[in-house]
């Protein structure tokens, strides 16, 4: 039974989009069926909130691909009313929403249909159907789809993941393919996900050099002619053709295409959604044609599929100067070719949830697109597009940074202390071991005989990669901010969020994937400042949770990070690092890791994060019994004073009562929970594969509790050199000045 309705129905009424405005007319010849045949989707997107009034809405998008269509589909969007069934909620009107055609050719149209619905009293469930659809490719036939929305008061319960696809020579049939998909879902049938964040490489492209239009180029020995050479309308047409296909057929995979259709999902991309190590090569070689090529196309299909928006006019090709470089709006020119029997639509406006980069990327012809937006009532989210503007030296162009800050700052400022939470989207790991003597053996001279070897007799050709003739582990090293070219820029990122934690009493923790293993890793105050964790603005989690689909590390390398989890001292003087001891028992008794082992998990897995409800955060007062900006500290014990157990020297002691106990008896590690032992704070639970070989990939939850900062007063802050934060150097102004 579906909750109940308070109130009559509205009458139905229609939503147009507008007329199309766009580049090109198409395709001549379109299909005459009287069906809508859907080659990819639905495929369900989270955009914002917004405030109208008294109401709060929220958007998103649904699209599908279709074959080239004379008319126009529509979607019927209707409330199921809440999903509890003894709550009340208000009704709404049955929509139905036009397509907006988003890009067109021979073979495919795509079709994005935007909504916008309130959120009421209490959680509720929405179903969307597309009339006259027929599915072309082995997804479920059922006509309609269901997903869940937060009530008005209510924060959005996360899901999170990262390396959604294998790596090339993997044995998918022995990693029993993307099965973790199956316990996403049936967590979520327990408890609904409110959206589903993808931490970058959401699909694995690297098959373009090994069973792909690249695969002749890869094969080039000569590194000076693999680098020179052209990438001209015909190759783009196959990587374009590529790119489209390996979409289709990974999005409309068994349980990852079910999960994309019912949990809105927000995406920022990495290298393997382009291809691996796309930014940290070498940048003479970074700059080659077939490479600004590839990733002219990769952001196309990134666009349409991942983002449901417009994509570029046209892409880069050697044999058209127009696409060569950006134009005045930031994006590669018109070539005529591309637009043949072609249509593309005009953007007209960015999304007010994009922050968009102010140049275009050193080997991408387009700017970054960085994702700020609300999830709920009280949890911020910020995704940083780290990779569109990345080289081997720098993840972001400074510039970037200053825009991001000051948009989080303006939100914070209009939030009025609302926003409790900022969740950080960064890729790659931030809180991570170091492998800085690893690095050092790759770059140092004892490797050049061996190269030489390589290049000439094909000596240890798997050590090397296939582009630039570097050592193979170096790029991923090189993607790392703990790598010592990005070192400067890590420093000042940490100690510019931990400002913005201080200045505006918000809560920073950051998603990360990447690395292909689950870890917790944390930043926090020195010891010498006998600061309480809660009160600590420097305090910042890292979810690491890694890989949700591709096999992971050997257990020696996890086992090798676990040895080098020593406590880092960031450069600014006052934060440490290290990484929580999270993994108590092995997943289901299968050995992963040492016995040892408590902080890197060598296992596929995926994270759940769920708000502890406050009873008093209805009226807006802070969480864990704090006056106003936490005046009055009442710590995790129910005692006055500090609240943080003493650590032992090694600095890998609880700092707080939500991670005491850490693990899989801690209350958030069945993924579903929203009890805990910090009001107001962040259950997180990392789930993870107990046995590869089950097909339904079943898991094992362990869990913590991310607190909210509730700053102490400025008398009793000053006492433990909290205001330093202001006076450090390595903390300036604004990133622009770190260069």
């Amino acid at each position: 039974m579906e909750g109940q309705f308070d109130g009559t129905t509205q009458s139905q009424y229609q939503h147009v989009p507008g007329p199309q405005a766009g580049h090109g007319i198409g395709p001549g010849s379109t299909n005459s069926s009287s069906e809508i045949e859907i080659i990819c989707g639905p495929l369900l997107n989270y955009q914002r909130m917004s405030e109208e009034g008294a109401d709060v809405f929220w958007h998103g998008s649904v699209l599908i691909v279709t074959k080239p269509e004379q008319r126009t589909p529509t979607l019927e969007l209707r409330t199921l009313g809440a999903l509890n069934p003894s709550s009340k909620v208000r009704s709404s009107a049955k929509q139905t929403i036009e397509g907006l055609k988003l890009y067109s050719d021979p073979d495919k149209s795509f079709w994005r249909f935007s909504i916008r619905l309130p959120l009421v009293e209490a959680e509720a469930k929405w179903q969307y159907s597309i009339p006259h659809m027929r599915f072309l490719s082995d997804v479920s036939k059922e006509p309609s789809r269901e997903f869940i929305v937060p009530s008005a008061t209510e924060s959005m319960r996360i899901m999170f993941h990262s390396c959604n696809g294998f790596s090339v020579g993997t044995d998918e049939d022995f990693w029993s393919g993307p099965a973790l998909w199956n316990d996403v879902l049936r967590i979520h049938q327990q408890r609904p996900f409110h959206v589903m964040i993808g931490g970058g490489d959401q699909i694995y492209n690297d098959g373009v050099r090994v069973d792909g239009p690249l695969k002749q180029w890869t094969s080039i020995g000569n590194p000076v002619k693999r680098r020179e050479y052209p990438f001209g309308e015909h190759l783009r047409s196959e990587c374009d053709n590529y790119y489209f296909n390996n979409y289709v057929r990974w999005y409309n995979t068994g349980a990852f295409a079910a999960a994309n259709s019912q949990i809105a999902q927000i995406n920022i991309w990495d290298d393997h959604d382009i291809i691996d190590g796309f930014g940290s090569y070498t940048d003479h070689f970074m700059k080659c044609p077939v490479f600004r090529g590839i990733g002219g196309v990769s952001f196309k299909y990134y666009c349409l599929f991942q983002h449901h928006t417009a994509p570029p006019l046209s892409t880069f090709t050697t044999d058209a100067p127009s696409t060569m470089e950006a134009n005045a709006d930031g994006s590669a020119g018109g070539d005529p070719r591309q637009l043949e029997n072609t249509y593309v639509y005009k953007r007209t406006a960015d999304d007010p949830s994009w922050i968009v980069g102010k140049r275009p990327g050193p080997y991408v012809e387009e700017k970054s697109r960085n994702l700020y937006m609300r999830l709920g009532k009280r949890i911020a989210f910020c995704g940083i597009d780290a990779r569109t503007e990345r080289t081997r030296k720098q993840v972001n162009y400074p510039e970037t940074y200053d825009m991001i800050f000051e948009r989080l700052a303006s939100e914070f400022r209009a939030a009025r202390g609302e926003i409790k939470h900022l969740i950080l989207l960064l890729g790659v790991p931030i809180a991570y071991p170091r492998l800085a003597w690893l690095e050092n053996i790759f770059t140092s001279p004892i490797m050049a005989p061996i190269r030489l070897l390589n290049r000439r007799f094909g000596f240890a050709g798997g050590f090397f990669n296939s582009f630039d003739g570097s050592i193979d582990l170096l790029d991923d090293l090189d993607d790392h901010y703990t790598a010592r070219h990005h070192k400067h820029e890590r420093r000042e990122l940490v100690v510019c969020l931990q400002r913005l934690a201080e200045e505006h009493s918000v809560r920073v923790t950051i998603l990360s994937g990447d690395v292909h293993l689950a870890a917790v890793g944390r930043f926090y105050s020195t010891p010498a400042d006998n600061m309480d964790a809660l009160e600590d603005p420097r305090y910042i989690v890292n979810v690491i949770s890694s890989a949700i689909t591709n096999k992971p590390p050997p257990k020696a390398v996890a086992n090798l990070l676990a040895r080098r989890n020593k406590v880092h001292h960031l450069r600014d003087g006052n934060t440490d690092e290290t990484l929580l001891k999270m993994f108590e028992k092995q997943p289901g008794g299968q050995e992963k890791g040492a016995d040892w082992n408590y902080v890197t998990m060598p296992s596929r897995n995926f994270a759940c994060i769920t708000e502890v409800p406050d009873d008093h955060m209805g009226n807006d007062a802070p969480a864990n019994g704090n006056g106003v900006n936490g005046t009055v500290h009442i710590n995790s014990t129910g005692k006055t004073g500090k609240a943080r157990p003493k650590a032992g020297k090694d600095g890998h002691s609880p700092l707080h009562a939500g991670e005491e106990g850490a693990g899989t008896q801690h209350p958030a590690a069945d993924g579903i929970s929203s009890e805990g032992p910090l009001k107001g704070g962040l259950n997180v639970s990392i789930r993870v594969e107990i046995d590869n070989r089950d097909r339904e990939g079943k898991t094992e939850g362990y869990g913590m509790t991310i607190p909210t900062l509730a700053l102490a007063s400025k008398d009793k802050v000053g006492s433990v050199g909290h205001p330093q934060l202001h006076n450090t150097t390595a903390a300036p102004e604004n990133m622009t000045r770190r260069q």
